[in-house]
């Protein structure tokens, strides 16, 4: 069932990378994704010929930042605070099979992942190691696929039908075509305005497509009391919203985004939520399992994020952090404590033509 983390697409393409005179990176395909992206990244232009099409960036995308030990993307720097080195790409791989684990092997709760969807146009948001879009192509081979990322952070070789792209996704959306289904997640904290990500996803589908977004809150919580308010999981979990209040993109409770979703005016809206144990403290066998992954995925992940937000925002010394990580992690081992992060899925449906049309004569 996992994916990603011992196996290689089944589907390559080749492809040449080449440092040009004028210090831009660009990467010939075999294909063409008839896509034309917006100001603020990398272009793919049907224009190259039926048979390529071609990708341009500053070659500074690829110059990290080195803080702490950590690297982190340069490309329009500060927008996401985690690391972009391996150890954070094994996490979110890890984080990857953790969702699949929750959504019993599904990539998604939205139509287009039920048995036999067929799927046109895709657009994974934040597409982080591409795992997701690769996994969701290899599934739906009728499918083109599109990811973008702030980090160049892509595998080497992608099935034929998936590209990836990297670019700002509040940076204007230039697309030949929209899509049929945006996917996107854990993006809590990494997104300055909801309500204008959701507005871009909506005016960016086709009539009848499906946006979803999976959220997890930065906050763990507690139903019985055992995770006390003086807990180090609480107090470094305020500082990081303190510091995500004060760099513009505020870490929310997730649950918001129904609201969100049904204010861009998407319908047929669904919330569905679910519960990451810090550890497998759960006396269920299931729920055992997904606690498991969900520590280590919380281990590695909260150190890198704090590391970033208690440094820069509240002026802690590493060697700070790594005190309170270790307390964080013997918290998040302590079985005797029952937390959880919440976790959200959202997803809605843009209205069909006729639908957009009875709503307007209503109006009027």
């Amino acid at each position: 069932m996992f994916r990603g983390l011992d196996s290689a697409p089944k589907t390559v393409i080749d492809h040449e990378v080449e440092i040009t005179a004028d210090n831009t990176v660009s990467w010939d395909y075999r294909f063409d994704f008839e896509h034309s992206i917006g100001a603020g990244g990398y272009s793919s232009d049907p224009a190259f010929g039926p048979a390529s099409s071609s990708k341009s960036a500053a070659a500074s995308v690829f110059e990290y930042r080195q803080e702490n030990g950590r690297t982190y993307h340069a490309y329009k720097e500060g927008k996401y605070k985690l690391p972009n080195d391996e150890r954070e790409n094994d996490r979110l791989d890890l984080q990857h099979n953790l969702i699949l684990l929750t959504f019993n092997d599904r990539l998604g709760n939205a139509p287009p992942n039920n048995p036999g969807a067929k799927v046109g146009r895709v657009l994974d948001v934040g597409a982080g190691t591409g795992i997701w879009a690769i996994d969701f192509a290899d599934e739906h081979p009728e499918s083109e696929v599109l990811g973008f990322d702030l980090s160049p952070n892509f595998p080497e070789y992608t099935p034929l039908n998936v590209r990836f792209e990297v670019d700002d996704l509040e940076e204007p959306w230039i697309y030949s075509r929209p899509f049929d289904y945006i996917h996107s997640q854990m993006m809590n904290g990494s997104v300055n305005d909801w309500d204008v990500y959701a507005k871009k996803c909506f005016d960016n589908l086709n009539p009848g497509g499906w946006v979803e977004m999976n959220e997890c809150n930065i906050k763990p919580e507690c139903d019985d009391g055992t995770l006390k308010e003086d807990s180090m999981l609480l107090r470094t979990a305020r500082l990081v919203q303190e510091a995500s209040e004060k760099f513009g993109r505020p870490a929310k409770d997730m649950k918001e985004l129904k609201n969100v979703l049904i204010d861009a005016g998407f319908v047929d809206v669904r919330l569905m939520q679910y519960k990451w144990p810090t550890n497998d403290w759960p006396k269920e066998q299931r729920y055992k399992e997904i606690g498991m992954w969900s520590h280590d995925n919380a281990v590695s992940g909260w150190e890198g994020l704090c590391m970033t937000m208690l440094t820069r925002a509240h002026g802690w010394k590493a060697a700070e952090v790594i005190i309170a990580m270790a307390q964080c992690r013997k918290e998040l081992k302590d079985r005797s404590i029952h937390a959880y992060y919440p976790l959200y899925s959202v997803y809605g449906r843009k209205p069909t033509e006729e639908e957009l049309a009875r709503e307007l004569s209503m109006e009027t």
